[in-house]
């Protein structure tokens, strides 16, 4: 089964970093967040992948094609142009790197990706969000129903910390960053059947998050698989610093392999 990873966005919220690079090229660790994801679903045995590519996205064409030089040392032979690795680190991955346009949509984005599916079911996720989702659970519920997806959803955490008040006006303790206001909302880790891009459009307004989802939701083609464990997107620069600071501290939940 396939992995689609959505890398084509401008990140304007990240312009820190995003002015000179895709989002997804964006370091934790010293390693692109693309890079933890397809690590997350590598480490369960999926490693092809398929990356839909906009903005930027000639530096993951780049990383990619060096890999060899960004995980390996080499010696290079100038005279020759011959190149030979030492203590070769690369993954086990088969990687399509789709330029799907610079300004087009998410639901455009997915749809020029039919093709390299097969007509057959494929995972779809976002380039800028880990999680410690455990997939093969994830693949197991999806198999439980009949639909076309399933999409994986989060209780966010809540922006500020909260005081816990009893007795009046009492504080007896303080909860940091509780989950939010008990919503539920979608954050990718899709499982999808071949039909869902018959929702989809190659019109490069077409937004996955709003007609598709809707008309998918109204047909009863959606479940949703409900993860309580840790989720972070990395939306803003505060977003990536406490990313980095996880990974610093060898607390990174969505280490998983």
């Amino acid at each position: 089964m396939k992995v689609l990873i959505l890398a084509g966005g401008y990140g304007t919220r990240l312009s820190e970093e995003t002015d000179i690079r895709p989002k997804p090229m964006v370091e934790i660790g010293g390693k692109p967040i693309l890079w933890h994801i397809m690590k997350i679903y590598s480490s369960y045995g999926f490693n092809e992948f398929v990356v839909l590519l906009g903005y930027k996205g000639y530096y993951i064409k780049e990383y990619f094609a060096n890999y060899f030089l960004h995980q390996s040392d080499v010696t290079l032979d100038i005279q020759t142009g011959k190149m030979e690795v030492h203590n070769n680190s690369s993954e086990p991955w088969k990687i399509t790197l789709l330029d799907t346009g610079l300004s087009n949509m998410t639901g455009s984005r997915i749809k020029q990706a039919e093709k390299f599916v097969n007509n057959e079911p494929f995972m779809l996720t976002y380039g800028d969000g880990v999680a410690d989702v455990n997939i093969s659970e994830l693949l197991k519920f999806h198999s439980s129903h009949s639909k076309a997806m399933t999409m994986t959803s989060a209780q966010p955490d809540g922006r500020f910390g909260a005081l816990n008040i009893e007795d009046g006006n009492k504080v007896t303790h303080f909860l940091e960053k509780p989950k939010g206001d008990g919503g539920w909302v979608n954050v990718g880790f899709f499982v999808c059947e071949p039909k869902v891009f018959d929702y989809l459009s190659f019109d490069e307004n077409c937004i996955f998050e709003q007609l598709p989802l809707q008309s998918l939701a109204k047909d009863g083609e959606i479940f949703t698989y409900k993860h309580d464990g840790f989720w972070k997107p990395m939306d803003t620069l505060r977003d990536k610093q406490e990313l980095q600071k996880l990974w610093d501290t060898n607390k990174a939940p969505w280490k998983v392999w």
